[in-house]
């Protein structure tokens, strides 16, 4: 298998890596937290860049990655197109710079599981081996939640005793998962999820199909999760279930059936069927509690959705219905998946369950 070829578990598919993003959207906060410091001359050596997974966590750690390499840095995060750093980080040739991710298997050719020891040993050799040139040397560790214990121990001693010239970027969907001595030894860079302007613009930028105010609401404000939903057509199953509730009293149990042998299928490079089915009652259930409250969410995520949330949750009553509605699938889910129940027979179940709740 090529270079080329080989999987990166840091890509979202459908998307290019973080690395070939020309411009961060958002996150100004961040950025400007990050500039401060890095202006004053006081740049701390880690840093936890945070949010949820698909904000731009990666993007913003190789914007930072650029520009702390650059040697004309501006004041914003944007270089200059003839900027020969940009060009070897694209190439994964810049030798100030190492990355950090989950290994390919050589025997079986697949992303393996977790982070090892072995990458982490690999970046302090990094360290030491570049520390004669001087200058700034970059890590990106993404994700550090895949790290299993040894790594993040040997991490941890990184932190605690960090090489003259070091930055390390630590990229965390989950950083409560992380060791607290780990949080501790570094400053936070928290992200929020994306506006809907946001994800449309990213959207628009990637040429990505689908209908980007539906694909934003949708998303939870990740550019990440708006891909997964267009590479799954994750628009079309919404709208499917939007239609289930219209009458929920009167539910077409054979339309609710189409939909549980649609989450039954097998998990492909798209993703999970039963994964993205699961997700989108979520989110439904939450549009749901959310419009008991504050009325139905727009824009709109599926035709129709509007008038159908607003009969479902009319009050704040309903709302709360619908919001342990939501916390019991989501158990459910988790239990079902972990004892290997029927798939199709479990999401049907939780259909025909929703249709009844003392709200519709």
């Amino acid at each position: 298998m090529s270079e080329d070829e080989l999987p990166e578990a840091d890509r979202v598919p459908g998307a290019p890596h973080p690395r070939h993003a020309s411009e961060v959207i958002g996150h100004a906060a961040a950025i400007e937290s990050f500039l401060t410091a890095a202006h004053s001359g006081r740049l701390h050596h880690g840093w936890l860049i945070t949010g949820p997974r698909g904000t731009g966590k990666a993007t913003l750690a190789w914007a930072l990655a650029r520009w702390l390499l650059s040697e004309a840095p501006g004041s914003g995060l944007q270089l200059p197109p003839d900027d020969p750093v940009l060009r070897r980080i694209a190439a994964l040739s810049e030798p100030r710079l190492s990355l950090i991710r989950r290994p390919v298997d050589e025997k079986t050719g697949r992303l393996r599981s977790e982070i090892t020891v072995e990458e982490i040993r690999r970046l302090l050799s990094f360290f030491h081996m570049s520390a004669a040139e001087g200058g700034r040397r970059i890590a990106i560790i993404d994700a550090a939640d895949d790290m299993n214990p040894s790594a993040a121990n040997a991490l941890l001693k990184i932190l605690e005793e960090p090489p003259k010239g070091a930055v390390i970027f630590l990229i965390s969907h989950q950083p409560a998962r992380l060791l607290p001595t780990i949080r501790s030894r570094c400053r936070e860079l928290r992200l929020s999820p994306l506006s809907t302007a946001e994800i449309g613009h990213i959207l628009a930028g990637l040429d990505a199909p689908g209908d980007p105010d539906k694909l934003a609401a949708l998303s939870g404000g990740s550019v990440g999760e708006a891909l997964r939903l267009t590479g799954q057509d994750g628009i079309a199953l919404y709208q499917r279930i939007v239609d289930l509730f219209e009458h929920p009293a009167r539910m077409d149990r054979r339309k609710a059936a189409a939909i549980a042998d649609l989450a039954a299928g097998r998990p492909g490079a798209s993703g999970d069927p039963f994964d993205l089915t699961m997700t989108l009652l979520d989110r439904f259930l939450s549009r749901a509690a959310i419009a008991g409250l504050l009325g139905p969410p727009l824009p709109e995520a599926a035709e129709g959705e509007a008038e159908v949330l607003a009969r479902m949750s009319p009050d704040d009553q309903s709302a709360r219905i619908w919001a342990t509605a939501q916390a019991e699938l989501s158990a459910r889910a988790r239990t079902g998946r972990a004892v290997n129940l029927d798939p199709s027979a479990l999401v049907l179940d939780m259909l025909i369950g929703l249709a009844n709740q003392p709200a519709t």
